[in-house]
């Protein structure tokens, strides 16, 4: 089992830039902003043989009284317990504070082995400037520079050392196991994203706090369902461009687009109070531009009456047409209302998206479809389609080949598309269809 570290500091001291240069990524936000970080984030590091899990944590306050510094030293608590060891990470520029001093107290009170780091220590060379960090009594102060990469690797020995690991044996490649599948939570702000994940992990994993954009950071959590392993990632919600100000909101979009691009199925989660509004049609858009597997929950449906409900359902069909395929969901995320029917259609999304569909049956489904139904003239041509095979999976890509293909129109195109449906059961992924057309070998010869 890979051993477990935890980066635990004052809020701006450099753990998310320590986290992205442990784990080889760029997978934390890092802005010079205090207070970034606020849910636990994970990643896995490497250094020769050894494999470790890093996990990058929020400002820590141990004495926060309320709001949502509370929920941010909550799940500090939830990581160090989580740990095999905890790097506590000062500011050697800004020296010694009070804080650093109630945090190393809560750290000795927790009992977990502590590694003691002085970040931006780079050009002080003669280490003066750290003596005053012995004063937290957690030991030797280590100097290093997260930006620069100078002193990680001897920081990575001195937090695995205390838990004298064997020597890992020559990993052995199993092709049969099969991957996760990566499920992304979208939506706008507010509407229960982080709610919802808690509410299947069982556990306060992510703060959910009664504020929009508490969650700024795409935070990725393994999860186990009936024996089918999950990547949870908990995205940050999607505002108007027009109402994005702050520079760490925009870097939260950016991750919230990576997120949803990375992921094998999107949650869209809609608010019942609210109704669906315009920023929802633009992410369920960018969704479908994506070509994400998908599926529609409608959270908070026990606080609307039956009235809104009505209109809810009339706002779907009117803004989300282009998303007919994928399944509608009314769920109560802290109620925990209507939770099963979402996993089986992320399955069946997930299932779709991933349909190996073989040449022969799509060619006879293709010949069936023209019988049926031939495409229109075009002027003196008619659209010939001859063959189909598969040209790509989540989402599927179907590839038709024949003459003048050029002309074949849209509504064939979604004739042809409601066909191939019906036959392989594909529901919750958006389909494309491609066409290629034969060069005529005569072509040259007519010109002259």
């Amino acid at each position: 089992m890979k051993p477990v570290i935890a980066l635990v500091g004052r809020p701006n001291v450099g753990k998310s830039t320590l986290f992205n240069r442990l784990t080889q990524t760029r997978d934390a936000i890092v802005a010079d902003f205090a207070g970034l970080t606020r849910d636990r984030h994970y990643g896995n590091g490497r250094q020769g043989r050894h494999e470790f899990i890093v996990i990058d944590t929020g400002g820590f306050e141990p004495d926060a009284g309320s709001g949502i510094f509370k929920e941010m030293a909550k799940q500090t608590r939830q990581a160090v317990a989580e740990a095999d060891v905890v790097v506590f990470v000062v500011d050697a520029r800004e020296g010694l504070s009070a804080q650093d001093h109630e945090i190393a107290n809560e750290l000795r009170r927790l009992g977990k082995p502590c590694v003691l780091v002085a970040n931006k220590a780079e050009g002080m060379h003669d280490g003066t400037k750290l003596v005053d960090f012995y004063e937290l009594g957690l030991g030797d102060v280590h100097g290093v520079s997260a930006a620069h990469g100078q002193g990680i690797r001897d920081l990575v020995e001195l937090a695995l050392e205390p838990l004298n690991l064997p020597e890992p044996e020559d990993d052995v490649e199993d092709d049969g196991e099969a991957k996760p599948i990566k499920l992304a939570v979208a939506g706008r702000p507010n509407v229960g994203k982080s709610t919802l994940i808690n509410t299947w992990l069982g556990e306060e994993r992510l703060v959910a706090f009664d504020l929009p954009g508490t969650t700024r950071d795409a935070i990725t959590v393994p999860f186990e369902r009936n024996g089918q392993h999950f990547e949870l990632i908990d995205t940050a919600g999607l505002r108007r461009k027009g109402k994005v100000f702050e520079a760490i909101e925009k870097f939260s979009v950016v991750k919230t687009l990576q997120a949803i691009e990375s992921a094998n199925v999107v949650l869209l989660l809609l608010d019942a109070t609210q109704g669906v509004t315009d920023q929802d049609a633009h992410i369920a858009g960018y969704i479908l531009e994506s070509g994400r597997a998908v599926v529609i929950a409608i959270n908070k449906w026990d606080a609307v009456d039956s009235y809104q409900r009505e209109q809810i359902q009339r706002q779907i069909e009117t803004r989300l047409p282009f998303l007919k395929f994928a399944s509608l969901h009314f769920i109560s995320a802290i109620k925990r209302q209507g939770l099963g029917p979402v996993w089986q259609a992320i399955a069946q999304a997930h299932k779709s998206a991933t349909r190996k569909m073989s040449t022969p049956v799509l060619t006879r489904l293709l010949l069936e479809a023209v019988q049926f139904q031939s495409p229109q003239r075009a002027g003196m041509f008619r659209p010939k389609l001859r063959y189909a095979h598969q040209g790509g999976m989540n989402p599927p890509v179907i590839v038709i080949h024949g003459n003048s293909l050029e002309h074949v129109t849209e509504s064939y195109k979604r004739f042809l598309e409601g066909r191939f449906r019906k036959e392989f059961d594909l529901v919750g992924t958006p389909m494309r269809i491609e066409f290629k057309t034969s060069s005529n070998p005569y072509a040259d010869k007519e010109k002259r």
